[in-house]
């Protein structure tokens, strides 16, 4: 189920430093610490396609490492936000696969793309015997989407799983979310506070703060909560978001990422250069923060490991 997927990925990386030999979001190391891919149960027929845009689209960025979930079959046989343990087995076996794969052609020798393990907490059996076997296999950290609130205490399990293998969760989350929404447990920041007030020891990533809504809420929720780390992904790039979030937090607590929108990401790389951060404080943002966040990630950067 690869051949077709990593042979356009291969023709477009082949062209990649031809036409763009100047990275895009500039020369320096650039992890993006929220991406996603597809597989062929993901109800779209361009699932193949849409994997090497993305890997082409980073290489022309200059990205290079993308870690990365697949939520199930996206809606397609079970809800994005409520997926069933069978769509999550087969999604992250996938996608550990997928990371094997392109690992393998990458002329470097290194590895570019990285597997968070996806879980339900709904299915709170499945998910820790998921994070296991992910672990075993290559994980370097948990995925947690909108499918139960994260103050709820079905996530004290995997958050002490997290912590007791050293890696991080990343949790969507909404930025002040003033209701309930259809189709989802969505969790604010207030919410993700009291998980990681409760789990001092595990490292937890706030999933797009660009991604809508009142994200000086949010800043406000976690700002003394020093286990909370935040990713600058989401389609919104409001003037002076990134600046309060870096100043508010500290930039040892930011992490530049994309999510759905590498384009919106490039955007905010651009910024990074023109907010006015010391060259220490925009290599945290850009790669170092996820070098120390991801113990169990090797990144690298032309064959190279990448070292905080």
């Amino acid at each position: 189920m690869m051949n077709s997927m990593s042979d356009t990925s291969e023709a477009l990386a082949a062209t990649a430093h031809d036409a763009f030999p100047t990275p895009l979001a500039g020369s320096a190391p650039l992890i993006d610490v929220h991406a996603h891919f597809h597989t062929e149960r993901s109800g779209r027929t361009d699932w193949d396609a849409y994997n090497a845009s993305r890997l082409h689209a980073g290489e022309v960025m200059g990205v290079n490492a993308h870690v990365a979930s697949i939520l199930g079959s996206w809606g397609h046989s079970s809800p994005t936000y409520f997926p069933s343990p069978d769509d999550l087995s087969f999604a992250n076996a996938w996608l550990r696969e997928f990371a094997r794969h392109d690992a393998e052609r990458l002329a470097s020798g290194g590895q570019r793309v990285f597997a968070y393990v996806a879980v339900n907490p709904n299915h709170a059996a499945h998910a820790l015997q998921e994070i296991r076997l992910g672990i075993d296999h290559g994980a370097v950290g948990i995925k947690l989407a909108a499918s139960r609130k994260a103050d709820d205490a079905l996530l004290d399990d995997i958050a002490s799983e997290a912590a007791r293998h050293g890696i991080p969760i990343l949790h969507h989350v909404w930025q002040d979310r003033r209701r309930e929404w259809p189709n989802q447990d969505a969790s604010d920041g207030v919410e993700l506070g009291r998980l990681a007030s409760r789990h001092p020891s595990t490292q937890l990533l706030l999933a797009h703060i660009g991604g809508g809504g009142d994200w000086a809420h949010t800043l406000h929720a976690v700002r003394d909560i020093s286990n909370v780390h935040v990713d600058l992904s989401g389609s919104g790039i409001d003037r002076g978001m990134m600046d309060a979030t870096i100043e508010t937090l500290g930039a040892s607590r930011v992490l530049w990422a994309a999510d759905l929108t590498l384009c919106t990401g490039l955007t905010k790389a651009w910024a990074l250069d023109t907010i006015g951060l010391d060259p220490e404080a925009l290599a945290d943002v850009r790669w170092r923060n996820g070098v120390r966040l991801f113990t169990r990630a090797r990144f690298t950067r032309q064959g190279e490991a990448l070292v905080a």
